[in-house]
């Protein structure tokens, strides 16, 4: 089955609302016929800015976040309605920076998936092991614990259109880079628990991005191997050239 390639930047805390108009604007024609789907995800403030520079333009929008509850008193977060709102269709969910630094868990992943999927936003669900994880030779069985407990109770039908992100803690934000071959090993190994759960028509159906480190050096060797389906961008998307050479692989 053939899957369309995703392309997604996650800008992190970075960008101004000026310097995203900049950014985008930069960004349009650059990948303005990319064979791959394009999104776009910046800070919470920059949203209603960006969604309307790409409007009637190939880029999507995504968040970096999302909450499970529809509204109350949870200081700080955005609920899917607020997103759809402004006009996301993307969101980041389980990032390794919210597991590490916010006390993000698998259950609430879970959770910020089903709100996410409940408003028609396509959930890009992380999942990645730390480097003492991957030395000790624990990779396969922690990205599968992680996509099983993010997958859980989500029906069928749904799980087609998800995005999941291989993103190993140890190769994002420092350079390093999984070889392609690791790359590759650990997204089947992601897809296997997905076709465990939901059969193999749905696994070969869901797209499974490579997160760690990827940019315009690495990306076409990346995406070359058949399991890797797009990559998720830190750094390389903070700069339009970069980031449509990533696009453009």
């Amino acid at each position: 089955m053939a899957r369309k390639p995703i392309i997604a930047g996650n800008w992190k805390m970075n960008m101004t609302p000026a310097e995203a108009k900049e950014l985008i604007s930069a960004l349009i024609p650059l990948v303005q016929d990319a064979q791959a789907d394009v999104v776009i995800c910046p800070p919470y403030l920059v949203l209603p800015t960006a969604a309307e520079l790409v409007k009637g333009t190939n880029i999507a929008l995504g968040a970096q976040n999302i909450h499970w509850a529809e509204k109350g008193a949870f200081t700080g977060e955005i609920s899917a309605k607020m997103l759809k709102e402004v006009g996301v269709s993307y969101a980041i969910i389980g990032h390794s920076e919210r597991r590490q630094y916010f006390g993000e868990t698998d259950e609430t992943v879970n959770m910020r998936t089903k709100a996410a999927i409940a408003a028609g936003i396509t959930p890009i669900i992380c999942v990645g092991e730390s480097l003492e994880e991957r030395e000790t030779g624990k990779t396969e069985a922690i990205v599968s614990a992680q996509a099983e407990k993010a997958l859980a109770g989500i029906e069928v039908e749904d799980v087609k259109a998800l995005v999941i992100a291989y993103e190993p803690i140890w190769a994002i934000g420092t350079g390093k880079t999984a070889t392609k071959e690791q790359a590759n090993e650990t997204i089947a190994c992601i897809r296997e628990t997905v076709k465990k759960l939901y059969g193999k028509e749905n696994a070969e159906a869901v797209r499974i991005q490579y997160g760690g480190s990827m940019n315009p050096k690495n990306a076409a060797e990346l995406m070359a191997m058949p399991e890797i389906d797009g990559g998720l961008i830190g750094g390389a998307s903070l700069k339009a050239e970069d980031f449509s050479k990533v696009v453009k692989y």
